[in-house]
């Protein structure tokens, strides 16, 4: 499975932006999808999943409310809706999935995630 974030870019602290994940190499729809970050100088974190079939989602406490992660299973791609941005927001996002079933706090844990994306920078100026 093979995956590729983008849009990320350079925002203002309140303004939104939309991250997009395309997966390609695999079943998109039986692959347990999700989001983490990692600043400069700070471990990577959980940000969002999602179920193989999109109905249930989690997020971490930090972002619970302004970001919205949602996924097209016949366009094989994974979105993470970002709003009121804030500086602390600033960080390479990277999308993950995993062929497990994933629920629960195992979702938060990037040590269970096969598959991996390369980052893609959001910076949120104050």
């Amino acid at each position: 499975v093979q995956l590729q974030a983008s849009g990320g870019g350079l925002v203002q602290a309140g303004d939104s932006l939309r991250l997009s994940c395309a997966a390609s190499g695999g079943t998109f729809s039986s692959l347990s999808m999700a989001w983490f970050r990692q600043a400069p100088g700070k471990e990577r974190e959980f940000v969002a999943h999602i179920t193989r079939s999109g109905h249930d989602t989690s997020y971490s406490d930090s972002v619970k409310g302004r970001f919205t992660i949602f996924r097209d299973n016949a366009k094989n791609t994974v979105a993470l809706q970002m709003n009121s941005l804030r500086p602390e927001d600033t960080a390479d996002y990277f999308c993950a999935a995993d062929r497990q079933a994933l629920y629960g706090t195992v979702v938060r844990r990037s040590q269970v995630y096969d598959y991996w994306g390369p980052g893609t920078q959001v910076t949120v100026s104050s």
